[in-house]
């Protein structure tokens, strides 16, 4: 499957591009990408595990979350490699503000709760997707294939989680929640950060200067 075959879908669900501000970014912290994107892959699995005890009538998404969080915790195994490779640190790293800031988004009562869930995590994958798409032209090769490699199961994870929520609520409701969602991840996307992390907004001097791009 070509890239923009894997790629059309995932930047369709998307409210907004990834800035050019944070791509410049990234490349002035090639360690912190790293790392962060390791803490991702971990937080990642880990979230799908939780969801698998906290939900163990949901067949399905048992299914499908025992193997996303396996590739998760491969993507993470992956990505340590590289940075053993190079001779790079582990340092502990503060979490950025997106997730948490998107989970708070989600309802309280069940089964809205699941649902909101669900769409968080495939936005989430969606953006990661994304930013791993974004990095591929201008990455050495090394990790440019890498992040290459990640694209197929990156979107098949946006759609697992999209799939499991669609199949728990009303059309209606997933668009409903989803405009909310959207809404709330593009801020949190084009808007400042004061740290770098895998997904932060952009940094204040960039943004300042107009590098940051327009909400499509």
């Amino acid at each position: 499957m070509q890239p923009e075959t894997v790629l059309a879908p995932v930047r369709a669900f998307l409210p907004c591009a990834t800035p050019p501000a944070w791509i410049e970014w990234a490349l002035a912290n090639p360690e912190l990408l790293l790392v962060d994107h390791a803490n991702c892959e971990k937080k990642a699995a880990s979230t799908a595990l939780n969801l698998m005890y906290r939900y163990v009538e949901q067949p399905r998404l048992l299914q499908k979350l025992s193997r996303l969080a396996r590739e998760e915790l491969r993507h993470f195994e992956q990505v340590f490699a590289l940075m053993q490779k190079r001779g790079m640190a582990y340092p502990q790293l503060s979490a950025s503000r997106y997730a948490g800031e998107l989970r708070r988004q989600v309802r309280g009562n069940e089964p809205g709760r699941l649902v909101d869930t669900l769409l968080v995590g495939a936005l989430i994958e969606a953006r990661s997707c994304e930013r791993f798409a974004a990095l591929i032209p201008v990455l050495d090769p090394e990790l440019a294939d890498f992040y290459s490699s990640l694209l197929k199961s990156e979107a098949r994870h946006f759609e697992d989680y999209l799939g499991l929520a669609a199949a728990l609520a009303p059309a209606a409701e997933i668009e409903e929640r989803l405009a909310a969602l959207r809404n709330c991840e593009a801020r949190l996307i084009e808007s400042v950060d004061s740290e770098f992390r895998f997904h932060s907004g952009v940094p204040a001097e960039m943004f300042a200067s107009g590098v940051a791009t327009v909400r499509k």
